[in-house]
């Protein structure tokens, strides 16, 4: 996905923990930065945290995919529609 506005290092240049430090922050700011934030900073904002988690998802895939009870195959397993 390219970005408009580059802000901060990019993120496939941050290492791991610059990468989980950065993306943890972003999602703290994001409520007040929605709430009070001005269009521009929200679609920067919206940027940044988008081009960190594609990276987050693209170096960890084992911690992004959805917990089995969070998809439908899995919610219909657990109530009895299996299958």
């Amino acid at each position: 996905m390219a970005t408009t506005t580059e802000t901060g290092i990019p993120a496939r240049e941050l290492d791991d923990s610059a990468l989980e430090r950065e993306l943890e922050r972003l999602h703290e700011t994001r409520h007040e930065t929605f709430l009070n934030g001005s269009g521009d900073a929200l679609q920067v904002h919206t940027e940044r945290m988008l081009a960190l988690e594609e990276e987050y998802a693209r170096r960890f895939p084992e911690r992004t995919s959805p917990d089995t009870m969070r998809t439908r195959e899995g919610s219909r397993a657990m109530d009895g529609r299996g299958d």
